[in-house]
């Protein structure tokens, strides 16, 4: 028995469905990043108050890593075993309930040990929202909708940044971790109402509920305009399969380069982006007009993910992976060599953009097509796990480069990292635009039908 999920979600015509799906799993997307990015503003106030020391907001830091780093592994068991639906609210709920006790915190070690909790909720979120709103969207603006999400979940950084400047002086810290917790439960209530990924309910061989959650979104989608015939694709029975599978001959050639993807643009966020005002300021740049010129480039993360929505679905993911990873190559080093503070505004705001728009073709998009509904979750989480250990690794990195050879040693890091991910797109990267997630998934022989297509295809055109 099968119910054909794949062929009748892809063939449906945006609807509500599709939008309702979108900012269920961005409302929690955004409450994740929004929770990460205050750091910055409730760390300096802790520390400005004598409260915290700076040993101390080291603490709080690693410690939000590695709760993320286990919350992207345990993500990716729970979301292939437990579901798409039941990962999301168990993560929300993990991050809202520590947010609300970090609120509360008496002291800095308290606060530190909210924290890893904390990390742990924040670092499944991100893991199980990109890997799923994948799975409802048509092939045809799969990469358009991923863009969306990404481009919901980095706008967190601006409202972040905004609040915690309104909220911190007068308020006081602790009333952005009580705004995170009332929004987390807030979504949580609402998005009961989720539905469960048709493909996931399929694979577990869970027909009926399946059955129930395409009718509706079908009926739904039928107001939009006339279905077309589902497409006669035959599907596989329901397989158990396992973490191990990842790394077998006919996948690890798609887990290598995920990898590899989120190592080379987290290498980016952290070894550049977090680092600018830094950078400025040992340039000899004030503390305002560092921030200033930060702001500035930083309006190139929502840029990237609007340019994102509308590449996507155009240059395709490997392609547009490989030309933006090579210009991020270009324009870091551009910088590193840049002399003048405008000329460095204006080359760090586009390498901002070229950052972000990796991840909104990348790690949004990309990493969670490769695989098969039965260990997407796995999967991203094992990527996402390499993407928490560059983020502990690289500003360790960052410091020792910087202090052998200066800005221009650490950019060449960034572009030697940009450069690696481009070259291994190249040769063994996969086009995944406009598939079906069935298509693409991975068999004995599947990468090998996917290049030949590829090739028949381009020939074609």
């Amino acid at each position: 028995m099968t119910v054909n999920a794949g062929p009748r979600l892809d063939r449906l015509p945006i609807s509500g469905f599709h939008k309702r799906v979108l900012w269920l799993i961005g409302g929690g997307m955004f409450l994740d990043s929004f929770n990460i990015y205050l750091a910055g503003g409730v760390l300096g106030a802790l520390a400005k108050s004598g409260w915290s020391t700076m040993q101390l907001n080291a603490a709080f830091l690693s410690s939000t890593f590695i709760g993320m780093l286990i919350g992207a592994f345990t993500a990716g068991v729970l979301g292939d075993a437990k579901g798409r639906k039941f990962t999301y609210q168990f993560n929300l709920a993990v991050f809202g309930l520590a947010s609300i006790a970090g609120a509360f915190a008496p002291n800095m070690q308290w606060l530190i040990v909210c924290r890893f909790f904390m990390g742990l909720g924040l670092g499944a979120e991100i893991v199980v929202g990109y890997g799923s709103v994948g799975e409802f969207m048509p092939p045809a603006v799969r990469g358009k909708w991923s863009a969306y999400l990404s481009l919901i979940t980095n706008s967190a950084l601006f409202v972040s940044t905004f609040l915690g400047y309104l909220i911190i002086p007068s308020i006081g810290w602790r009333a952005m971790f009580a705004l995170v917790d009332i929004g987390a439960m807030i979504v949580w209530v609402i998005r009961k109402k989720m539905p469960e990924s048709p493909r996931w309910l399929e694979s577990k061989g869970r027909y009926e509920e399946a059955e129930a959650i395409l009718r509706a979104a079908e009926e739904e989608s039928a107001r939009v305009r006339p279905l077309p015939p589902v497409a006669d694709v035959p599907r596989a029975a329901p397989q158990k399969t396992s973490m191990l599978e990842l790394f077998s001959p006919s996948q690890i050639r798609r887990t290598f380069v995920s990898i590899v993807v989120q190592i080379a643009v987290n290498m980016v966020i952290y070894g550049f982006i977090v680092w600018v005002p830094t950078f400025l300021m040992k340039q000899g740049i004030g503390i305002a007009s560092s921030l200033g010129y930060t702001t500035l480039m930083s309006l190139g993360g929502p840029a990237s993910a609007l340019l994102g929505v509308l590449v996507a679905d155009r240059v395709g993911r490997k392609n547009g992976l490989i030309a933006v990873a090579a210009l991020a190559a270009l324009v870091g080093w551009l910088y590193g060599h840049s002399d003048d503070v405008t000329t460095a505004t204006v080359l760090g705001f586009l390498l901002f953009t070229l950052t972000y728009l990796m991840v909104a073709l990348g790690i949004a998009t990309y990493i969670p097509e490769l695989f098969a509904t039965e260990n997407r979750m796995r999967a991203n989480g094992i990527a996402g796990c390499a993407r928490r250990i560059t983020g502990i690794l690289a500003p360790q990195l960052v410091v020792v480069m910087y202090a052998v050879g200066g800005i221009k040693d650490v950019l060449s890091l960034i572009t030697g990292a940009c450069a690696v991910m481009a070259v291994v797109l190249a040769l063994f990267g996969i086009e995944t635009n406009r598939r079906s997630l069935e298509e693409i998934a991975p068999t004995s022989d599947a990468d090998g039908d996917l290049a030949t297509s590829s090739l028949s295809r381009e020939s074609h055109h």
